[in-house]
């Protein structure tokens, strides 16, 4: 099978079976496109001459080029899943993925909002007209569920259920889940609901938000909700909302299990990392606080 063709057949693989959400089978559609214009330049022709020595030249030419780790780790998971899918089809001898080294990341602590932050962004947030309602149910949606802003955009109207203040969300994958809402945001969003008819048009369909032209709203303009919000406090984009909401529960008393749930996270790794993002918020408090706490540690 030529590359053309496996390319276009994968993408088809990741979107009707995998049911990955458009960004994810992009990105990983464009590794591997990157990938297949570099073996065409070493003379290949299909994919069943890939092997790992082909795979490592392709990473090893993005290291020299700079690459960052993070790019060299996502180019490498993708390398490996289309391995797998490929000899699962036949199209490859040999599965030469699980050759491949992960390069080690290091994984720097979110920036997140202070609890005072988020209640000064949130509080000060205009609603007057139809676009302020709007964008505000966004911003306390964001924050009150800690949802991705593609799953944000994703939700119909029927999605919130303001009697048992929860949310129905579609997450990766596919998987849906039940997240609680707090009172304030389920207020936002019905008053939002209210104005909704002055933005929707015969294109809204049943989208809870609305874009300015009354389709459903794109994740590029609640990208810019947040930005213009979060701007002159401490600039965030939605994920970094997500963050915020994380911290502040496990910073209230909530459990790991119950966040990974609330956040739809497939791993409690990943969850764990905001225990470390409590922990040096109260160990910056208290050498901030405390006469004794000394000099910082080597």
């Amino acid at each position: 099978m030529t590359f053309d063709e496996a390319l276009a057949e994968y993408e088809r693989h990741l979107t009707a079976e995998r049911g990955l959400s458009e960004h994810t089978v992009r990105a990983y559609v464009g590794d591997l496109a990157h990938l297949f214009a570099h073996a065409e330049a070493t003379g290949m022709t299909e994919v069943a001459e890939l092997d790992v020595g082909q795979l490592r030249a392709w990473l090893a030419v993005q290291h020299a080029a700079g690459k960052s780790r993070a790019t060299l780790a996502r180019r490498t998971a993708a390398a490996r899943m289309f391995t797998a899918y490929a000899h699962r089809r036949g199209l490859l001898a040999a599965d030469p993925g699980p050759l491949l080294g992960t390069p080690r990341l290091v994984r720097n602590l979110p920036v997140v909002l202070r609890q005072d932050e988020a209640a000064e962004i949130l509080d000060r947030a205009p609603a007057d007209t139809p676009m302020q309602l709007r964008d505000r149910a966004v911003l306390e949606l964001l924050y009150a569920t800690g949802i991705r802003v593609g799953e944000l955009c994703g939700l119909d109207i029927d999605d919130l259920d303001p009697g048992r203040r929860t949310v129905r969300v579609l997450g990766k994958g596919g998987k849906e889940r039940t997240v609680p809402v707090g009172e304030p945001a389920v207020r936002a969003v019905q008053a939002w609901r209210r104005a909704r008819p002055a933005l929707a048009t015969a294109d809204s369909g049943p989208a809870l938000f609305l874009g300015a032209r009354g389709g459903r709203m794109h994740p590029t303009a609640a990208r810019r909700i947040v930005h213009a919000a979060t701007r002159g406090v401490r600039d965030l984009s939605p994920h970094g909302l997500r963050h915020s909401a994380a911290t502040h529960l496990l910073e209230g008393g909530a459990d790991l299990r119950s966040v990974q749930e609330i956040l739809g996270h497939a791993s409690l790794q990943t969850t764990q990392l905001y225990t470390h993002v409590s922990a040096e918020r109260l160990r910056k408090a208290y050498r901030q606080a405390h006469p004794r706490a000394g000099e910082e540690p080597e």
